[in-house]
């Protein structure tokens, strides 16, 4: 409707403007549905779709955006209780939100590190963050209705859209970019372990909590993947076998990457951007291509700080 009326506005602005010139008769005043540059025209924002595949689109997109909110939410990037920004500048915390929102009604992640795991390990991870953020934002008595719905829209569960997609779909938002970095156990996207960070609230400390939770999911699977080889069931015997190789994937993401990591204390300035503090964390991170290809021109490159040493 909204697209409708616009069109209308900008075809009787034409006719205005033809009659003052007096060239109605000679101009066109017609406007196309697919020429009213409104981002919620889907018409305008997938031009060469069919109706019902623009509509499929739309939906994906808010929803996407939607989720892409709430892990804002989550990190204290914004606020259900107040609109726009909350914290974005380096070295901001928990305080420093309170002392914008002293109640909030949805509270952000206090450690500033959200698991983000195919195997359900803890009770404060990303899936369980989320559901928490529709039940404050949509009420608990949608909250099935509403998962219903998202999963319907993404076409798979929440919890496969946040282990394979959310990251790709963020890095595509900003840009190859991110303000919320990952932490993953691979540099590919098949990580057994990941866990988010928000970049303007990250400390020399933030790796060593991240080495925590990676120490704490390494034990779980270990004992669910002991348990299911005891199991009859093949698929059990399949899990097992596939939850050991990711215990031995993170034991050596701890050994050769993280815990080295952790001990260095890193610290980060923002004000050298995205690119020089991303390559900066080496192998901790999710690769994104992008950045991989800036990375073999370290050694081109007059650095404030060399990116991979203190």
């Amino acid at each position: 409707m909204i697209a409708s009326e616009q069109r209308q506005l900008e075809i009787d602005n034409n006719i205005v403007v033809a009659d003052a010139y007096g060239v109605r008769d000679d101009v066109p005043c017609d406007v196309p549905l697919e020429r009213v540059s409104l981002k919620r025209n889907v018409a305008f924002a997938y031009p060469k779709d069919t109706p019902e595949v623009r509509n499929e689109k739309f939906a994906q997109d808010v929803v996407k955006e939607l989720i892409s909110y709430a892990v804002g939410c989550m990190f204290g990037r914004y606020s259900l209780d107040k609109p726009g920004l909350i914290l974005a500048s380096q070295g901001e915390t928990l305080d420093d939100y309170l002392a914008q929102i002293p109640n909030p009604s949805f509270g952000p992640d206090a450690d500033n590190v959200i698991p983000v795991t195919e195997t359900d390990c803890f009770e404060d991870d990303i899936v369980t963050r989320f559901r928490r953020f529709l039940t404050v934002a949509f009420g608990k008595e949608n909250l099935a209705a509403n998962i219903a719905y998202i999963e319907q829209v993404l076409g798979k569960s929440i919890r496969k859209y946040f282990v394979n997609d959310f990251y790709n779909d963020h890095v595509k938002m900003y840009s190859n970019r991110p303000i919320y970095w990952q932490y993953s156990s691979q540099t590919s996207n098949k990580g057994s372990f990941k866990a988010l960070v928000y970049l303007h609230r990250y400390t020399p400390k933030t790796t060593n909590v991240v080495l925590n939770y990676l120490r704490d999911y390494t034990g779980k699977i270990a004992d669910i993947a002991d348990s299911l080889e005891h199991s009859d069931r093949a698929a059990d015997q399949k899990q097992a076998a596939k939850l050991h190789k990711a215990v031995l994937e993170c034991k050596d993401y701890e050994d050769q990457t993280l815990y080295p990591l952790a001990t260095r204390n890193l610290e980060i300035d923002l004000d050298d951007g995205v690119l020089v503090n991303y390559l900066r964390m080496g192998k901790a991170l999710r690769s994104i291509p992008a950045i991989e290809r800036k990375r073999k021109e370290v050694s081109t490159w007059t650095w404030p700080v060399h990116p991979l040493k203190d």
